[in-house]
Protein backbone atom coordinates (compact mmCIF):
# COMPACT_ATOMS: atom_id res chain seq x y z
CA UNK A 1 0.00 0.00 0.00
CA UNK A 2 1.93 3.21 -1.54
CA UNK A 3 -0.18 5.27 0.40
CA UNK A 4 0.15 4.57 3.75
CA UNK A 5 2.36 7.33 4.84
CA UNK A 6 -0.69 9.48 3.83
CA UNK A 7 -3.12 7.29 5.33
CA UNK A 8 -1.50 7.71 8.87
CA UNK A 9 -0.66 10.90 8.49
CA UNK A 10 -4.16 11.63 7.68
CA UNK A 11 -5.00 9.78 10.93
CA UNK A 12 -2.53 11.98 13.09
CA UNK A 13 -3.99 14.67 12.37
CA UNK A 14 -7.55 13.64 13.33
CA UNK A 15 -6.13 12.45 16.08
CA UNK A 16 -4.35 15.68 17.65
CA UNK A 17 -8.08 17.07 17.24
CA UNK A 18 -9.14 17.42 20.95
CA UNK A 19 -12.16 15.84 20.87
CA UNK A 20 -14.00 13.11 24.15
CA UNK A 21 -11.32 10.59 23.47
CA UNK A 22 -8.67 12.68 23.93
CA UNK A 23 -9.93 14.66 27.06
CA UNK A 24 -11.28 11.63 28.36
CA UNK A 25 -7.74 9.50 28.76
CA UNK A 26 -6.02 13.31 29.84
CA UNK A 27 -8.87 13.46 32.85
CA UNK A 28 -8.68 10.00 33.93
CA UNK A 29 -4.62 10.22 33.91
CA UNK A 30 -5.21 13.55 35.83
CA UNK A 31 -7.63 12.62 38.12
CA UNK A 32 -7.22 8.45 38.27
CA UNK A 33 -3.61 7.69 37.32
CA UNK A 34 -1.48 6.22 34.20
CA UNK A 35 -2.55 2.99 34.85
CA UNK A 36 -6.46 3.71 34.81
CA UNK A 37 -6.06 6.01 31.66
CA UNK A 38 -4.28 3.16 30.24
CA UNK A 39 -7.18 1.01 30.49
CA UNK A 40 -9.39 3.92 29.12
CA UNK A 41 -7.26 3.64 26.05
CA UNK A 42 -7.86 -0.23 25.85
CA UNK A 43 -11.02 0.65 25.64
CA UNK A 44 -10.93 3.29 23.07
CA UNK A 45 -8.94 0.14 21.00
CA UNK A 46 -11.72 -1.94 21.24
CA UNK A 47 -14.29 0.36 20.13
CA UNK A 48 -12.17 1.71 17.11
CA UNK A 49 -11.96 -2.30 16.20
CA UNK A 50 -15.40 -2.72 16.54
CA UNK A 51 -15.73 0.43 14.20
CA UNK A 52 -13.49 -0.77 11.51
CA UNK A 53 -15.58 -4.45 11.83
CA UNK A 54 -18.97 -2.55 11.73
CA UNK A 55 -17.75 -0.59 8.97
CA UNK A 56 -16.87 -3.15 6.82
CA UNK A 57 -19.82 -5.34 7.37
CA UNK A 58 -21.88 -1.99 5.83
CA UNK A 59 -23.39 -0.85 9.48
CA UNK A 60 -22.10 2.39 9.02
CA UNK A 61 -23.83 2.85 5.92
CA UNK A 62 -26.89 1.99 7.77
CA UNK A 63 -26.69 4.63 9.98
CA UNK A 64 -25.79 7.23 7.08
CA UNK A 65 -28.63 6.57 5.56
CA UNK A 66 -31.07 5.48 8.44
CA UNK A 67 -32.41 8.40 10.57
CA UNK A 68 -33.72 6.12 13.31
CA UNK A 69 -30.31 4.29 13.70
CA UNK A 70 -28.19 7.89 13.12
CA UNK A 71 -30.35 9.91 15.57
CA UNK A 72 -30.46 6.49 18.47
CA UNK A 73 -26.70 6.58 18.22
CA UNK A 74 -26.42 10.30 18.21
CA UNK A 75 -28.86 10.99 21.18
CA UNK A 76 -26.90 8.00 23.46
CA UNK A 77 -23.68 9.45 22.91
CA UNK A 78 -24.63 13.12 23.80
CA UNK A 79 -26.43 11.86 26.83
CA UNK A 80 -23.04 9.52 27.87
CA UNK A 81 -20.40 12.49 26.90
CA UNK A 82 -22.83 14.93 29.16
CA UNK A 83 -23.22 12.58 31.84
CA UNK A 84 -19.11 12.16 32.12
CA UNK A 85 -19.10 15.67 32.39
CA UNK A 86 -21.54 16.36 35.10
CA UNK A 87 -19.51 13.85 37.10
CA UNK A 88 -16.50 15.78 36.75
CA UNK A 89 -18.21 18.67 38.24
CA UNK A 90 -19.72 16.53 41.26
CA UNK A 91 -16.00 15.21 41.81
CA UNK A 92 -14.33 17.51 45.15
CA UNK A 93 -10.90 16.91 43.59
CA UNK A 94 -8.46 16.06 40.15
CA UNK A 95 -5.37 14.94 41.64
CA UNK A 96 -5.59 10.89 42.13
CA UNK A 97 -3.08 11.52 45.46
CA UNK A 98 -6.19 12.78 47.56
CA UNK A 99 -7.48 10.20 48.24
CA UNK A 100 -11.03 11.56 48.12
CA UNK A 101 -13.76 8.49 48.25
CA UNK A 102 -15.88 11.11 46.39
CA UNK A 103 -13.38 12.28 43.74
CA UNK A 104 -14.43 11.10 40.44
CA UNK A 105 -11.92 8.14 40.50
CA UNK A 106 -12.60 4.07 39.43
CA UNK A 107 -11.37 0.85 39.01
CA UNK A 108 -9.18 -0.18 35.85
CA UNK A 109 -12.59 -1.88 34.69
CA UNK A 110 -14.88 1.25 35.01
CA UNK A 111 -12.30 3.18 33.07
CA UNK A 112 -12.19 0.60 30.73
CA UNK A 113 -15.87 1.02 30.75
CA UNK A 114 -15.82 4.92 29.93
CA UNK A 115 -13.46 4.26 26.78
CA UNK A 116 -14.96 1.70 25.41
CA UNK A 117 -18.67 3.56 25.69
CA UNK A 118 -17.27 7.42 24.57
CA UNK A 119 -16.19 6.17 21.23
CA UNK A 120 -18.58 3.19 20.02
CA UNK A 121 -21.98 5.57 21.19
CA UNK A 122 -20.05 8.29 18.70
CA UNK A 123 -21.81 7.92 15.33
CA UNK A 124 -18.80 10.44 13.81
CA UNK A 125 -16.08 7.87 15.13
CA UNK A 126 -18.04 4.97 12.67
CA UNK A 127 -18.50 7.42 10.02
CA UNK A 128 -15.22 8.38 9.96
CA UNK A 129 -13.92 4.82 9.34
CA UNK A 130 -16.42 4.20 6.64
CA UNK A 131 -15.35 7.23 4.54
CA UNK A 132 -11.73 7.20 5.63
CA UNK A 133 -10.58 3.05 5.30
CA UNK A 134 -12.47 3.19 1.46
CA UNK A 135 -10.27 5.87 0.00
CA UNK A 136 -7.42 3.72 0.61
CA UNK A 137 -8.21 0.40 -0.44
CA UNK A 138 -6.87 -0.49 -3.78
CA UNK A 139 -8.59 -3.25 -5.57
CA UNK A 140 -5.17 -3.34 -8.30
CA UNK A 141 -2.99 -4.53 -5.68
CA UNK A 142 -4.73 -7.40 -3.86
CA UNK A 143 -7.52 -8.65 -1.53
CA UNK A 144 -9.64 -5.47 -0.66
CA UNK A 145 -10.46 -7.61 2.91
CA UNK A 146 -6.81 -7.91 3.75
CA UNK A 147 -6.24 -4.27 3.12
CA UNK A 148 -9.40 -3.07 5.03
CA UNK A 149 -8.14 -5.08 8.37
CA UNK A 150 -4.33 -3.93 7.46
CA UNK A 151 -6.10 -0.25 7.47
CA UNK A 152 -7.92 -1.17 10.46
CA UNK A 153 -5.11 -2.26 12.42
CA UNK A 154 -3.37 1.13 11.25
CA UNK A 155 -6.03 2.69 12.75
CA UNK A 156 -6.46 1.18 16.10
CA UNK A 157 -2.68 1.06 16.74
CA UNK A 158 -1.93 4.53 15.56
CA UNK A 159 -4.70 6.07 18.04
CA UNK A 160 -3.51 3.32 20.87
CA UNK A 161 -0.01 5.44 20.93
CA UNK A 162 -1.77 8.94 20.91
CA UNK A 163 -3.70 7.53 23.94
CA UNK A 164 -0.51 6.18 25.78
CA UNK A 165 1.20 9.25 24.73
CA UNK A 166 -1.95 11.80 26.34
CA UNK A 167 -1.96 9.36 29.55
CA UNK A 168 1.45 10.34 29.92
CA UNK A 169 0.78 13.78 29.79
CA UNK A 170 -2.60 13.66 31.55
CA UNK A 171 -0.60 11.47 34.43
CA UNK A 172 2.19 14.57 34.72
CA UNK A 173 -0.74 17.34 35.01
CA UNK A 174 -2.52 15.58 37.83
CA UNK A 175 0.76 15.25 39.60
CA UNK A 176 1.77 19.36 38.89
CA UNK A 177 -2.12 20.18 40.05
CA UNK A 178 -2.02 18.05 43.17
CA UNK A 179 -2.16 20.20 46.22
CA UNK A 180 -3.13 23.46 44.53
CA UNK A 181 -6.72 23.49 44.70
CA UNK A 182 -7.94 26.32 42.80
CA UNK A 183 -5.87 25.08 39.83
CA UNK A 184 -6.94 21.32 40.53
CA UNK A 185 -10.37 23.07 40.38
CA UNK A 186 -10.48 25.20 37.28
CA UNK A 187 -8.65 21.60 35.39
CA UNK A 188 -11.77 19.73 36.55
CA UNK A 189 -14.01 22.04 35.12
CA UNK A 190 -12.15 22.49 32.00
CA UNK A 191 -12.32 19.03 31.47
CA UNK A 192 -16.29 18.21 32.56
CA UNK A 193 -17.22 21.54 30.19
CA UNK A 194 -15.22 20.05 27.23
CA UNK A 195 -16.64 17.22 27.57
CA UNK A 196 -20.09 18.33 28.22
CA UNK A 197 -19.43 20.31 24.98
CA UNK A 198 -18.44 17.92 22.94
CA UNK A 199 -22.08 16.02 24.25
CA UNK A 200 -23.86 19.46 22.90
CA UNK A 201 -22.50 19.33 19.73
CA UNK A 202 -23.02 15.63 18.68
CA UNK A 203 -26.72 16.58 19.83
CA UNK A 204 -26.77 19.37 17.34
CA UNK A 205 -25.04 17.39 14.73
CA UNK A 206 -26.89 16.89 11.27
CA UNK A 207 -26.49 14.46 9.13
Amino acid sequence: MPDLPLFISALAVAYLVPGPDMILVLQTAAAQGRRSALSAAAGLAIARGLHVVLSGAGLAALVSTSDAAFEAVRWIGAAYLVWLGLSIFRARSLAPETGDPAAFTGSDLAAFRKGLLTNLLNPKALLFCSVLLPQFVDPSVGSMGLQFGLLGAVVVLTGAAFDVAFAIAGARIGAFVSGHKLVEQAERWLFGSLLIGFGLRLALLQR
